[in-house]
This record gives C-alpha cells, structure tokens and sequence, in this order.
C-alpha cells in the first residue's frame, strides 16, 4: 500500500480544531540539555502549518524504554523547553499523556495554542496498541497527524489503534519527505544507482540486500560487514560473532548476485584490524584471508576506500546505511570519512544521495557533512524496513484519499 493514496495535512482543514501529532522526540538528553534537537527540528514545517492554519496542537511522543512505568530521567519536560525556544511561543508541558489533568489541559486549549503531553511510554498501553489507551490519547481530538516516521514501523498504540477513534488521520511533512525520498529514490532512481550497506549486524541488513539488489546497479559492503559472505565463500574462517544461521540467507544472495551476471554486490578488499576499538588500539592494514589472530575489524582499508571511490564516481542515486567502521575512534574512521566526502562531491555535483540509520546520520554528523547530503533520514528500523520493500503499519492505519 503506497502512501501516496493517504491523506496529507495539506488536504485537511484544521481551522479551530484540535490536532493530535505523533512526533518522535526520542532524542538525547544529559543534565537535562538536549544533546541533538534534529528530530525536533524536522517537526517544524509541520507543527507551522497547523498554528498557521488556526489549529490547537496537542503533541505526542515516547523518549527511551521505560517499560511502561514512569522514570524522570526520561521525561520529555526538557523537550518542551527547545521547542519553546524553537517555535518562538510558549508551549505548555502536561506531565503525563492521558488523564484528568491531560484532558483539562486539552480541552482549555485555543487556536494557536501547542501542547506537549508527557512520554507515552510511561505507559503499558502504548507499546501494547490498546485501543481503551488509543481512545484517550484521541480524546477531544479532530484530526491526527503522524509525523513520526522513525517509529512507522510499529503497532503502537500511538501509532495505528489511535487512527480509529479520529474523523482523517494524514501525513505530516516530515513523514512526507521521507517518504518521497525513500520510495522514490528505490522506484525511480537515476542510474548509475549505487547502495552502500555498513555496519555489524548482519541479520538486520539482509532483507535490505536481498531487495536493493533488484533495483541498485552497484551494491558496496562494509568491512565486517563482509565475513559472513568470506566465510560463505571459504575465503576466511568462521567468525563467532556473526550468526551462523544467517549462512543460509548469505548464499542465497550470493546466488542472486552471481545469476545477474552483472558483479553488482561489491565486497572490499582490505581491512584496517585492531587488538582494541579504543585510541590506544593497535591499526594494521590486512587482507581478509590474513587477519591476525585475535585482531578484530574495524575499518575498510585504503584499497577499499579508492575501490569504492571508482565505483561512486559516476552515480546519480546513492544510498548508504550504516557506517563502514568504528567511526566513533578517530584512527578507525578514515573510510567511513573518506566514503561521504564522495558522497557529498556526487551531491555537489547534483546526484541524489540519501543516507540514514542512527549510526550512519551520527557518523555525517561527527564529520560535519550532514547537511550537505541531499536527505538524511531520521529513521532506523522504519528506514529498513523502507529499504526491504515492507509496507509501514503507521503508514497503512492513515485515512485513504476519496
């Protein structure tokens, strides 16, 4: 089901109504300072509209995983703080998401008014998609909007059960954006269309191999990232901490990959190991096939790096997920770095290049090349799930178009 048949926040009339908003303010926080408000930030467009337009918006968010009891440390006061601060108005922060005081709150609220409720997690009933939950959270409410793409692909009460309790339930902007970003990019890329899949655990990107490898002309593997195809392959031994039940999966896409006859799965090279993933950490250049013992993966290494730099340097569409390495030590993060400064050349040179995944965002972050990507998304799990082809149960919950 596309998300193009559902209805948007530029089809409803929110003049003197009361609009609930599922946002995802799940950002972190340290002596009650926001260390990163990009996710509050991404709202704004949206949260705009609806004041603009004569709307009351009442907002809706989880922060952490407090298994449904209430834990301060994870209270989502400081957000309405920054978002205060943002938007430039006050906005009034109710200190639990349904209730007495929630509905008094609700329902003093004007047009132009914005209000905050507290984390939905704090209760059971939200990760449990309960419907008596859902119907208070939508209580007094005219419309719903979901501009929480990052938990899209949850069956949360916020998240679906809430969709029937409210006349429409459309698409905000920032959901919008991401959609047409990631959809698009998948349906109608313009080619050469590279992806790039880093990171660890490979039980979580295979889905994303298998359905990329129908639609990208080029696919690069990180550097762990790699094993489990090596070991598949007898080019190196078994590796513990890969799951040995994903083999199975991993021959099938080598399969798949050999059967196109295109060499469209790149894998690297070489490989920068280490005793240690610290600054102190030992950092040896290797093949694959010569990994010393007891020495770990922690980089592509130099060959890989102008590899994949020849195979990015004509594409028009890339996508990347997930580092190429434990970027977060300085010594270990040459070729996470060097791929997205090709990454923001290609974008520079009018390619569309989409990367996302906390991780990876973090990682364009850390080098200071964020914003000169065309889209980083916000998502995690829902990005994957994007990328595998699935349809979003978030998504699917939404008011059709008449």
């Amino acid at each position: 089901m596309s998300y193009k048949t559902k209805m948007t926040i530029d089809d409803l009339d929110m003049r003197g109504k009361q609009v609930l908003v599922r946002v995802d303010y799940n950002v972190p926080i340290e002596n009650g300072v926001i260390q990163d408000d990009k996710r509050i930030r991404a709202t704004l467009p949206t949260l705009r509209k609806i004041l603009d337009s004569g709307g009351l918006a009442v907002l809706m968010s989880h922060r952490g995983r407090p298994k449904g009891k209430r834990d301060s440390a994870l209270s989502l006061a400081p957000v309405a703080k920054r978002l205060s601060e943002l938007l430039g108005k006050n906005v009034t922060f109710v200190p639990d998401c349904i209730g007495e005081k929630a509905e008094d709150v609700r329902s003093k609220g004007v047009p132009g008014d914005i209000i905050l409720l507290e984390n939905l997690r704090f209760h059971a009933g939200e990760k449990d998609n309960d419907e008596d939950f859902a119907r208070q959270l939508a209580d007094g409410a005219d419309i719903y909007i979901n501009d929480a793409f990052a938990t899209s692909h949850r069956k949360h009460a916020s998240m679906v059960a809430v969709t029937k309790f409210v006349k429409q339930a459309a698409a905000g902007y920032l959901l919008l954006r991401e959609m047409e970003m990631l959809e698009g990019v998948i349906a109608e890329p313009n080619r050469p269309f590279v992806a790039i899949i880093g990171g660890i655990k490979l039980s979580t990107k295979i889905g994303v191999i298998y359905n990329l490898l129908d639609r990208c002309d080029k696919l690069l593997i990180g550097g762990a990232m790699a094993c489990p195809f090596f070991e598949s392959l007898g080019i190196m031994p078994k590796t513990p901490s890969f799951e040995q039940n994903d083999l199975g999966t991993v021959r099938q896409i080598l399969e798949k990959a050999d059967s196109s006859g295109s060499n469209k799965l790149i894998f690297p090279i070489d490989a920068v190991v280490t005793d240690k993933i610290a600054p102190e950490g030992r950092s040896v250049v290797s093949s694959f096939e010569n990994i010393p013992e007891g020495l770990m993966i922690v980089d592509i290494g130099p060959d890989t790096v102008a590899l994949y730099r020849k195979q990015l340097e004509s594409a028009q569409t890339i996508i990347m997920n997930g580092p190429l390495g434990a970027f977060e030590v300085d010594k270990f993060s040459h070729g996470t770095r060097e791929i997205m400064k090709v990454l923001v050349e290609r974008a520079e040179a009018g390619a569309t290049v989409v990367i996302g995944g906390g991780d990876t965002a973090s990682a364009a972050k850390r080098f200071g090349v964020d914003s000169r990507m065309t889209h980083v998304s916000t998502g995690g799990g829902a990005l994957l799930e994007v990328l595998e082809g699935k349809s979003l149960p978030a998504i699917e919950a939404l008011t059709e178009r008449m």
